[in-house]
């Protein structure tokens, strides 16, 4: 078997073809054109109308998932594996795992999510939170062969639904909450929870937030080892008398038989929420609660997620990927915890997506910012101002002062002429991403960049 192809075009003679249903494509009407360009083998879940040897299956990407681990080596078995799943805070729990991980263990680890691949310092693009099957297997190859011994991974939705990684058993599974976003593929919360709940069918113990609402769903049938974390004092890992600063959130880490003082240096309360997450994972992972507080206090936060740009300026700039209402809602009101002046709101909503939350993140922004700044995200095939109304149909009724700026580099640019001493400045929905999908299209889009210009063209201003 040379290779595993998902669709017609990855075809080459020797290949074993699998035919997988998608949202907008059918693998199985591709059969005839995989012949012709030389397919021995079909995998499928129907038999196919032309002359070919095929293996008839249930479902073709379970199957998928079960032959590339096969043909990789079944790497997942060399690794101890650790997946994280959830609406917000899924990157930032998977580099403090990893940087957990390699602090108290000495461990090489592997690490697979939105931002990007890692195979211990070596960076890898990344084209989606989880890869498909076949290029899942092969990086958790590439992982054993570079002598990782744990890999850590963001476990999405749409990957569970779609069974990409079907087959690996996971040592430990995280859960840090769940808020709405990605309606428009599941239709419902419920669905939506369930999608999130497959992971631990996968694995020997749940880390769990149970401050979140979702969590008995999620955990429904599950007989493995349940740890929770969160402020509720019924949980296994408390945060007590946390406290906020503009770099930093300190709290005692308290568990039936320890008490330690740490500190994650990343601001806000979600940061909180994921520290807890990371440190009770260390826990199932056999670490004790001192050791992994201790080594916490040296770990760095994600490019993208509450990531401070340095400006030559008396005022504050930040960047977060919140795009979605409690991801919004969450870095809006950490903000509002140490801003000295005002809160400046860049942000919009993506096309294409959930329209529900748009209306939602407008009522947010307008809530818990002292001046909003309307703009693109991601518009997509949608009429970019079509989107923006529908935000702005949620602070009609506020008070908040706004502008509707289209352009996002315009609107980036306005928000930083409008600063003043003290304020801050949160470019809210491109995080670590480095473009603009308009149409079908990415066009170049760093907002690092972009704060660079206008701080170099009023420099220039100023020097003439």
């Amino acid at each position: 078997m040379e290779d595993i192809a998902i669709d017609s075009r990855d075809v080459h003679p020797g290949t074993l073809f699998v035919a997988l249903r998608g949202e907008e494509r059918d693998g199985h009407d591709y059969i005839d054109d995989a012949a012709v360009q030389g397919a021995c083998c079909v995998v499928c879940e129907k038999p196919p109308e032309i002359d070919i040897a095929y293996v008839l299956v249930s479902d073709t990407h379970d199957a998928l998932a079960m032959l590339a681990a096969r043909f990789c080596g079944e790497p997942a078995e060399k690794l101890t594996m650790i997946g994280v799943t959830g609406t917000n805070g899924k990157t930032t729990t998977t580099y403090l795992l990893k940087q957990l991980l390699e602090k108290t263990k000495g461990a090489k680890v592997g690490l697979i999510g939105t931002n990007q691949n890692m195979i211990g310092d070596e960076i890898l693009s990344a084209e989606r939170t989880t890869p498909d099957a076949l290029s899942l297997q092969k990086l958790l190859s590439a992982m054993v062969e570079a002598g990782c011994s744990h890999a850590v991974m963001e476990v999405s939705s749409h990957a569970l639904m779609q069974k990409r990684a079907a087959g690996i058993r996971f040592a430990v599974g995280i859960f840090t909450n769940l808020t709405q976003d990605h309606l428009d593929y599941h239709g419902t919360m419920e669905a939506y929870c369930d999608a999130k709940a497959k992971l631990f069918t996968a694995c020997d113990a749940a880390v769990v937030n149970g401050d979140d609402p979702w969590t008995p769903r999620l955990l429904e049938g599950f007989t493995g080892k349940v740890t929770t974390f969160g402020q509720g004092l019924t949980n296994d890992l408390v945060a007590y008398r946390p406290h906020y600063e503009n770099d930093r959130v300190c709290f005692a880490a308290c568990s039936d038989t320890d008490h330690v003082e740490t500190y994650l240096p990343i601001p806000g309360a979600f940061s909180l929420y994921n520290a807890l997450g990371a440190l009770a994972a260390m826990q199932a992972l056999g670490v004790s609660l001192p050791e992994s507080a201790k080594a916490l206090r040296t770990c760095t936060g994600v490019r993208g997620r509450c990531e401070v740009v340095p400006v030559p300026a008396d005022y504050t700039v930040i960047i977060d990927y919140a795009h979605t209402p409690d991801g919004l809602k969450n870095i809006l009101a950490a903000v509002c915890g140490f801003a000295e002046g005002r809160v400046i709101a860049v942000f919009g909503c993506g096309g294409d997506r959930d329209k529900t939350k748009r209306p939602r993140m407008g009522r947010i922004a307008a809530a818990l910012s002292d001046f909003a700044v309307l703009t693109s995200d991601n518009p997509r095939t949608e009429d970019p101002y079509a989107i923006l109304r529908e935000v702005y149909s949620g602070m009609a009724d506020a008070k908040t002062p706004f502008a509707v700026i289209e352009d996002r580099r315009e609107a980036i640019r306005f928000a930083l002429r409008s600063a003043r001493r003290g304020d801050v400045v949160v470019l809210c929905g491109k995080g670590h991403e480095t473009y603009q999908i308009i149409g079908t299209t990415k066009y170049p889009l760093d907002e690092r960049e972009v704060v660079r210009a206008c701080f170099a063209k009023e420099q220039r201003k100023d020097a003439e």
